[in-house]
């Protein structure tokens, strides 16, 4: 019998129509975005460090590579904030990556202000020309640049 009063319950509970959320609920909290632009230099040897990390630990983990990213020559910027003032604020970097197997390749950055986990601090996305082997910014990792 309580079982059978408590699905009942339950169930008119559940069909009772949703309200609209209330003023307070609406407008609580949303100022918007503020970002303050503030994003490591293509050359930080932070950025350098945090790239090098995962790509020795993605061609290790998901590619059975032993390749690493020994370093990184001719870092230009190509963009900053190249898209609209609110949109989050990226620095785009280009250079060429010297790997462990003797080659030299293109490799295409952005450092992105609010990027990392649960989005404090930034964080990098990256692509080297030639190893991008799941075609994530496909084609020649174009889709890697603004």
């Amino acid at each position: 019998m309580r079982r059978l009063l408590a699905s009942a319950v339950l169930l008119l509970a559940c069909a009772a129509p949703a309200s609209a959320a209330s003023w307070i609920e609406l407008n609580f909290g949303l100022s918007g975005p503020r970002y303050d632009a503030v994003v490591p230099m293509c050359d930080t040897p932070a950025v350098i460090g945090q790239i090098s990390s995962k790509f020795a630990n993605k061609e290790g983990e998901f590619w059975n590579s032993n390749l690493e990213l020994i370093g990184i020559d001719r870092i230009r910027e190509t963009a900053f904030r190249p898209w609209a003032p609110q949109a989050i604020p990226r620095r785009f970097c280009s250079g060429v990556a010297r790997i462990s197997d003797g080659s030299s390749r293109r490799i295409h950055y952005s450092i992105n202000e609010t990027g990392s986990w649960l989005g404090v601090g930034w964080g990098i996305e990256w692509c080297v020309v030639g190893l991008d082997r799941n075609w994530a910014y496909n084609p020649a990792c174009r889709m890697a640049q603004p």
